[in-house]
């Protein structure tokens, strides 16, 4: 059977998704390759919820893939028969394939965070960058800086544990980055040593406001991205945008990894111009609301 005319069935697991963009770009995607048979639809559990046993159930419902979002990146795991090689390394799944009843895990926030970055802020200085939030995402964000080509990336996490053992795992696979590990308390300091500022966290997003960084330490010689797209406009990105830093919103990161995971569910190539311009079709949507 053809990936025009089978059945594929996708799923978003999360927590706190009823306003997710993922679904529409997804499906409007899959039309514009004539793929009628694919469905996607959102798992919303609450935020204690074991994932494991959702999965589970759904791959029994007939569900192919799977996109996973926060907070479930890194328990995901525990339900997997296999993992990507890029997966294994950065210790979190956002993506999984359902093949002859097996469930296999991926990742393309790592691919579509560095996508976004050399797309949405091409040139800037990433001689010393701070990111903020290690966990699942923030695994993915901290390799793909890496390999981009940061100099010196200091992690910063409400768990400085957390946060070392993620650099430690940075610094051994991608040796040309020197790398250092903070608590909450000391950003300030950091933030004045930096050329760019990376959140990771879920602070910004629908549900838990604020700012994950002192926004007044902010200079205007700065670049600030997050990864955060719901808002677009996070806390975060309108206080840099006031200090007159360039900025990154989330939008992009959400694209290019939407795209590279529609590939493996597919085996179709997105287009990444159409998807961008249909995620900014829906963002005017949402304002004209």
């Amino acid at each position: 059977m053809s990936t025009s005319t089978r059945q594929l069935r996708i799923g978003l697991i999360g927590s706190g998704i009823a306003t997710s963009m993922s679904p529409a770009l997804h499906t409007a995607e899959a039309a514009a390759h004539t793929l009628p048979g694919y469905r996607y639809e959102l798992i919303d559990l609450p935020a204690d919820a074991d994932p494991r046993i959702a999965l589970r159930a759904k791959v029994d419902e007939g569900f192919s893939g799977f996109n996973v979002t926060h907070p479930f990146k890194q328990v995901i795991m525990g339900a997997l028969d296999g993992l990507s090689n890029e997966a294994r390394v950065l210790g979190a799944v956002n993506t999984v394939l359902v093949q002859d009843g097996k469930l296999f895990g991926h990742n393309t926030d790592h691919t579509g965070f560095g996508t976004a970055l050399a797309t949405g802020l091409p040139g800037v200085d990433t001689g010393r960058v701070l990111l903020v939030g290690a966990g699942g995402a923030g695994s993915a964000v901290a390799f793909a800086l890496a390999h981009s080509g940061v100099g010196h990336l200091t992690i910063g996490d409400v768990d400085p544990g957390r946060a070392a053992e993620l650099a430690a795992r940075v610094a051994e696979s991608v040796p040309a980055t020197a790398t250092a590990a903070t608590g909450v308390d000391d950003l300030s300091t950091v933030i004045a040593a930096a050329d760019g500022v990376v959140n990771a966290t879920p602070i910004g997003m629908v549900g838990h406001p604020g700012t994950p960084i002192p926004t007044a330490s902010l200079r205007s010689d700065q670049w600030v991205a997050d990864i955060i797209y719901r808002p677009i406009r996070t806390e975060l990105i309108c206080a840099a945008e006031r200090s007159g830093c360039r900025v990154l919103d989330g939008g992009q990161m959400l694209v290019a990894q939407a795209a590279a995971s529609f590939d493996l569910f597919t085996g179709r190539e997105a287009d990444l111009g159409r998807m961008r311009a249909h995620l900014a079709d829906l963002l005017a949507q949402r304002v004209a609301a």
